[in-house]
């Protein structure tokens, strides 16, 4: 091991031993001050994570959510300045974390949050004129693909992800029910929020992100699929930035 990579190991697990030659300003065994920065270092990604993830941390408790942190951290050390990436795979190592295992629903949870951060930070965009949709007769409908904004995101769920999102985040909301959800994250202006999705709207939203017509998007959603609830999101949030046609260049 290089010791490069001999100090960042030892720097990410307080029981590994403070690596050799490291010294202070005044040539001394940096031991002592070498725990001080671990300690900081590890209390800061600890907090980044947090941070990152409020809905986890309070769902398994603080206590809990610290040592979780302490093993992602190690496993995860952060691959960007920026902590605004921080835990990038955290739903995943959520997965492996076996004493969490009867809490199935954690990790969509976490990735539910990690698209939110991913909304907020997404680039800033500008509402297509919605009139235009007003003057399209059906086939030019059928046949028009709409841009949607950076910021928009969809999650498929076994569990009712939002639901267990809002009774934590959100004060006064319901009980989750036991049933799966889709999501859409829509971000009108600077705070992105999670949406609840009827039947098919996730299929829909993914095929006019692949940049489907709107008639392709519609028969990928099935017959029962409400267009009208999804076109509402998506307006009454700003989320649709361009709709194309056959003869755009």
């Amino acid at each position: 091991m290089t010791g490069q990579a001999t100090f960042r190991t030892a720097l990410l697990d307080a029981s590994q031993p403070t690596p050799g030659g490291l010294t202070d300003g005044q040539g001394r065994p940096a031991g002592r001050r070498y725990d001080v920065y671990r300690n900081n270092v590890a209390v800061s990604l600890a907090e980044a994570l947090e941070t990152g993830f409020p809905t986890i941390a309070k769902l398994i408790g603080p206590g809990n959510f610290r040592a979780v942190a302490a093993r992602f951290l190690r496993a995860s050390p952060p691959s960007s300045p920026l902590m605004m990436r921080y835990g990038a795979g955290f739903a995943e190592f959520l997965e492996t974390v076996k004493p969490l295992a009867h809490l199935g629903y954690l990790p969509d949870v976490a990735r539910l949050e990690l698209a939110l951060r991913r909304s907020f930070h997404a680039a800033d965009h500008t509402q297509a004129d919605p009139a235009i949709l007003q003057d399209l007769d059906d086939d030019a409908l059928m046949a028009c693909r709409m841009r949607l904004a950076p910021s928009v995101a969809v999650l498929r769920s076994a569990w009712p992800v939002v639901s267990i999102w809002a009774f934590n985040m959100r004060p006064g909301s319901p009980k989750p029910q036991a049933r799966p959800e889709e999501a859409v994250i829509l971000r009108a202006e600077f705070d992105p929020e999670p949406n609840v999705l009827p039947m098919g709207g996730a299929d829909f939203l993914e095929a006019l992100i692949r940049g489907d017509s709107f008639g392709s998007a519609m028969a990928a959603a099935g017959e029962d699929f409400d267009v009208g609830a999804v076109l509402s999101l998506l307006l009454g949030h700003r989320a649709i930035t361009g709709i194309d046609f056959e003869d755009t260049p």
